[in-house]
């Protein structure tokens, strides 16, 4: 595949450091979102209504966690919806209506091209399909049950835009992107992309003592015996001892499952999303709320009436001081400035795409070129 390698454009390269320059002056003015990560354990059992419309709260390790749900329409020849924008804030469109959203993007619905340092995203997709587009020269497209695994590091510039390829019939997506912070000593290692394909994922199917089913899928670490593909290198949980995981369960309606005790010090919380409840160890979990789980004992957990779907993020906490501020996490705020000074700067390499918001050949199925030249490709 010929990879676009075009100047950015003028307008672009002007607009994006417009942008910088207002959120770097704004740096002096604005407080930091600050916050010193504790060392005791999260309150066991504590039960949280999740925001429908933004990101869900987190325990160390994790620092991020959102649902997007989207009920797109038929595409155009751009890839877009090919439906009516009007009354949509384009560029900043997060509410939502008839069933989707276009968030930042104006054409296509995504994130076109913006920064990272400090921490790793990892992007979770159950339906549809995402574009990635990196200032190290990476690309893909991935989907339908794919992992992208990225070390943000000492950083990288990416768009993730969520092309609607279907122009005979809609384009549901739906997708969880997670944030794994990086420990002080990893935050400014080279940046990583990686792709965990599904069909190298673990799945478990267990049977309770009624013949209902639960499905696991192992997006990333262990159960048991089964074992997620390794992360990248300078991952927090590229440390087995840091029990970092991530499972997607899918529960017919009045199964049972165990979930096994995991390593003494871990996190752990179980997010609810879909079905009307489920029951864990004796405690009604209602639609749409997560529960901080305890991690040395086997829990219980059973599905209501309905079929039921959660997701668990575990792991043990990095314990240090974590100073955020939009899309870099550091440990202090000098290091937060210095970010910004560097992206102004180098652009975290630059930007090798012809425009902000690229989308790939509408007729390639699933591929990733790394920056190093590998290139890999799997049918949708």
């Amino acid at each position: 595949m010929k990879r676009n390698h075009n100047s950015l454009t003028r307008n672009h390269f002007l607009r994006v450091l417009k942008n910088l320059f207002f959120v770097f002056v704004a740096l002096i003015n604005f407080p930091f979102a600050s916050t010193k990560l504790k060392k005791e354990k999260v309150e066991m059992f504590k039960i949280t209504d999740l925001p429908q419309n933004g990101p869900w709260p987190t325990s160390d390790p994790f620092l991020f966690c959102v649902h997007h749900e989207d009920a797109f329409p038929k595409g155009n020849e751009k890839m877009g919806p090919a439906a009516s924008l009007s009354g949509r804030d384009l560029g900043q469109d997060f509410m939502l209506k008839d069933g989707w959203r276009m968030y930042h993007g104006r054409v296509v619905p995504g994130f076109p091209g913006h920064p990272h340092r400090g921490f790793e995203t990892i992007t979770v997709v159950r339906k549809g399909l995402v574009d990635h587009s990196d200032s190290l020269g990476a690309s893909g497209r991935y989907g339908n049950g794919d992992v992208q695994w990225m070390t943000a590091g000492k950083g990288v510039l990416h768009a993730e835009m969520f092309p609607l390829l279907n122009q005979d019939k809609d384009n549901p997506l739906e997708l969880f992107q997670i944030w794994l912070n990086l420990p002080a000593k990893n935050k400014m290692v080279d940046p990583h992309f990686k792709m965990m394909w599904n069909e190298y994922l673990p799945k478990i199917t267990s049977v309770d003592n009624n013949g209902k089913k639960t499905q696991l899928e192992v997006a990333v670490g262990r159960l048991g015996n089964e074992k997620a593909p390794a992360p990248p290198p300078n991952s927090w949980a590229a440390d087995p001892n840091n029990d970092v995981a991530i499972y997607n369960v899918r529960m017919e309606a009045g199964a049972s499952w165990k979930l096994p005790k995991a390593a003494k010090g871990v996190n752990r919380t179980l997010y609810f999303y879909e079905g009307s409840e489920i029951i864990v160890d004796g405690k009604k979990i209602p639609h749409y709320h997560s529960a901080d789980l305890r991690e040395d004992v086997d829990i219980t957990i059973e599905s209501g009436t309905d079929l039921s779907h959660f997701l668990i993020l575990q792991g043990k906490p990095i314990n240090e001081p974590v100073v955020q501020h939009g899309p870099f996490v550091m440990n202090n705020k000098q290091q937060i400035r210095e970010a910004f000074e560097d992206y102004q700067r180098t652009k975290f390499g630059g930007w090798p795409w012809g425009r902000m918001d690229p989308v790939h050949d509408r007729r390639l199925e699933r591929f990733a070129i790394h920056a190093d030249g590998k290139e890999e490709y799997r049918s949708i």
